[in-house]
């Protein structure tokens, strides 16, 4: 007559399963919340990131950061004068014709080119004066009437790549 009622096990389970693919469901949703937050973001985020990347790369030297003085012989005067004074104008700051134009800049001051032609790398940030062992005052004078700051011997340079030269100048992006 009256039938006979269920186990209450059986009562539990089907809210158990309800209570479980609702949180399948709402983690599902929370993943694709997260996924659509990355993809809308990402791409503002990368641009101001990378500008304010490039405004560090290109800001103007920091003046409050003392500069690092050490003390040098004496380096002497020239023994050359400018026009006896050989360069080769190297380009590796990457812009075309920036080693002709130079050239021409220290053919006015009446250095002697003794030719131009690409560096090695193209990624210099900054232009530098470099000599022959014995030549370092007419490098430091080539330095200053150019107002370059960076002055050293020959670093992976032959002499012979000077085709007669006593300096090189390599020119850089500042």
């Amino acid at each position: 007559m009256d039938a006979p009622l269920p186990a209450p096990d059986a009562l539990i389970r089907p809210w158990r399963t309800a209570t479980l693919v609702a949180s399948l469901v709402a983690a599902i949703e929370l993943v694709l919340l997260l996924a659509a937050a990355v993809l809308l973001l990402a791409k503002p985020f990368a641009h101001a990131m990378q500008r304010h990347a490039q405004s560090a790369a290109f800001a103007p030297a920091k003046k409050h950061v003392a500069p690092v003085v050490r003390r040098q012989a004496p380096i002497g005067a020239p023994t050359l004068l400018r026009s006896e004074t050989g360069v080769f104008v190297f380009n590796g700051n990457g812009r075309a014709h920036a080693a002709s134009e130079a050239a021409t800049r220290l053919s006015d001051r009446n250095y002697t080119v003794s030719g131009t032609g690409n560096a090695k790398r193209q990624d210099y940030a900054t232009t530098v004066v470099m000599f022959k062992k014995g030549f370092q005052p007419e490098a430091v004078r080539l330095a200053h009437d150019l107002h370059v700051k960076v002055v050293g011997p020959l670093d992976g340079v032959s002499p012979s790549a000077l085709h007669g030269a006593q300096l090189a100048l390599v020119l850089g992006a500042r």
